[in-house]
């Protein structure tokens, strides 16, 4: 493939949410104030777990991971989309959306393998909790963390060095308010076979195996307590994995209807996506925060530290 045929795109139109004109300095409103909740309640998680010593454990370890995540996932899309609202303009560079690109498949992979984790933290904690010292030690988090950033960014590195090499040509409208790999496919007039085929096996791969490890991880919890039924014990277990179960289907569950059930994006594509760009981040802080007595007591005692100081 000749190289001017790649350079013959400069840009990219994004239609953005199906939105009427009239509509616009509303939705805008409502978005900013989303992203800067998603921004500010996930940088208070950081604050928290970082400030309280009795933080300082594997499971807000990770948790300050997926908070940072979620933050760059919706700064990722959401502040271009708030921008082109704002100045009523579509285009976007076709540098700075293979950027978008590379950075929402990193982010987006990355909260797969953060919930993965937290899943196997919580099955060891209450399926082994006398060896959980042992087996959840420091180096292994940071394994476990570390690994999951290298395979993240090496995966997008490769769907975006993929991309790169097809050719773009008359129509450069993308149906969506960020680039997304799936609209860029379709936009292409060059053969993407080997795209699809990496994405069916490498990218099913990655997708599976976290997605193997949640249910593996919550299939033995549930057979541990299911083998010596206590209402004691369940609501124990509740408490300790209820909020991760709740990320998890957002997450699953939004991404299901977006890359699954559709065949063609339309309005309810989009909408689907906002859920899993936009809604999802920003619950996660409140999801974490409310039905967590340690984040609670953390956030009290910092409240209590502002108001001495003051």
């Amino acid at each position: 493939m000749r190289r001017e045929n790649q350079s013959s795109v400069s840009e990219f139109l994004l239609l953005g949410l199906p939105i009427q004109p009239g509509q616009q300095g509303m939705f805008f409103s409502l978005f900013l104030g989303m992203y800067l909740t998603t921004v500010l309640g996930n940088l208070l998680i950081i604050l928290l777990i970082r400030l309280d010593s009795r933080l300082h454990t594997p499971m807000y370890f990770f948790l300050s991971h997926l908070a940072f995540s979620d933050i760059s996932l919706s700064s990722v899309t959401v502040p271009k989309m708030l921008v082109n609202m704002q100045t009523r303009r579509q285009s976007i560079s076709y540098e700075e959306c293979i950027s978008q690109l590379y950075f929402f498949i990193l982010f987006g992979t990355l909260d797969n393998f953060l919930l993965a984790v937290m899943a196997y933290d919580r099955y060891v904690a209450i399926c082994h909790p006398l060896h959980y010292t042992t087996i959840m030690r420091e180096g292994l988090c940071t394994l476990l963390v570390a690994g999951s950033w290298i395979l993240c960014s090496a995966h997008a590195l490769l769907y975006t060095l993929l991309l790169v090499r097809l050719s773009f040509c008359a129509d450069i409208t993308i149906t969506h308010f960020f680039c997304d790999l799936t609209a860029l496919l379709r936009l292409s007039c060059s053969d993407s076979s080997l795209n699809k085929l990496v994405i069916f096996t490498e990218g099913g791969v990655l997708l599976f195996l976290p997605l193997g490890i949640i249910l593996g991880s919550y299939i033995c919890i549930g057979t541990i307590i299911l083998r010596v039924p206590s209402t004691k014990r369940f609501f124990k277990a509740f408490s300790t994995c209820g909020s991760h179960l709740f990320v998890v289907s957002l997450y699953y569950g939004t991404l299901t209807g977006v890359y699954f059930i559709s065949q063609s994006w339309d309005s309810k594509d989009i909408i689907a996506s906002v859920m899993y760009t936009v809604v999802t981040p920003m619950l996660n802080p409140f999801i974490y925060s409310l039905r967590n007595r340690d984040i609670k007591q953390a956030l009290e005692m910092c409240v209590t530290r502002v108001k001495f100081f003051k």
